[in-house]
């Protein structure tokens, strides 16, 4: 006998809700960030192998270019690796609390209509804040997302999604922004490396050119 309802059709699990689908797929991006910087450690660990224990152990004769090249082959590879280091795990500075809106202002700024009134908040807002630039119009940059007055040279970093102090640019080697806390680092890595690859260039050249001939 047939029944006179239907019977519901069961709902979709709880795991399968929109912000579950979204947290798994944020933690997706967040780990193919890392691709990157596996990829130059992994030539890196190459590297190192390749000048330690194939041309330094295994091919060179003379026993006192061997010990210099080591010695000063470890100097170049630890100013590397910590430069590298160094410009990854540093944390981006963000702005501090006095650029952030306070409760009123941000409740002010969300009833005014977008143009004129809304300038007027942040400039009401901003008019302690050690700030001189401002936008093509002569308006105060605000991030919408951080609710804050921007500081100058502060950028919002839509990887990062949040803004950080001098940004400079995110950098996917790093899986980094390059901003105030690590700029100096990310200079050294620049200069550390081009001097490793130099001496590796200079020392392995004439084994290069034997491999060959």
């Amino acid at each position: 006998m047939r029944c006179g309802k239907m019977a519901a059709a069961p709902g979709p699990p709880a795991g399968s809700a929109p912000g579950a689908w979204g947290g798994v797929r944020r933690r997706c991006q967040r780990l193919l960030y890392w691709v990157p910087v596996l990829f130059i450690s992994s030539i890196l660990s190459w590297s190192y192998y390749a000048y330690v224990t194939q041309l330094c152990l295994l091919t060179m004769t003379n026993i006192g270019e061997k010990v210099v090249c080591l010695v000063a082959y470890h100097v170049f590879f630890m100013l590397f690796v910590w430069s590298y280091w160094k410009t990854i795990f540093t944390l981006p500075m963000n702005p501090s609390k006095e650029f952030h809106l306070s409760y009123s202002d941000k409740e002010s700024l969300e009833r005014e209509p977008r143009g004129e009134s809304q300038q007027e908040v942040l400039r009401r807002a901003a008019k302690d804040l050690p700030i001189y630039t401002r936008t093509m119009s002569g308006a105060i940059r605000y991030c919408d997302r951080c609710h804050l007055v921007k500081p100058d040279r502060c950028h919002h970093c839509s990887v990062c999604d949040k803004c950080i102090l001098k940004m400079d640019h995110h950098c996917p080697w790093v899986n980094n922004c390059v901003g105030f806390s690590n700029y100096k680092f990310f200079l050294l890595f620049l200069a550390y490396s081009l001097l490793y690859c130099l001496f590796i260039a200079a020392t392995d050249l004439q084994y290069f050119i034997k491999f060959w001939t």
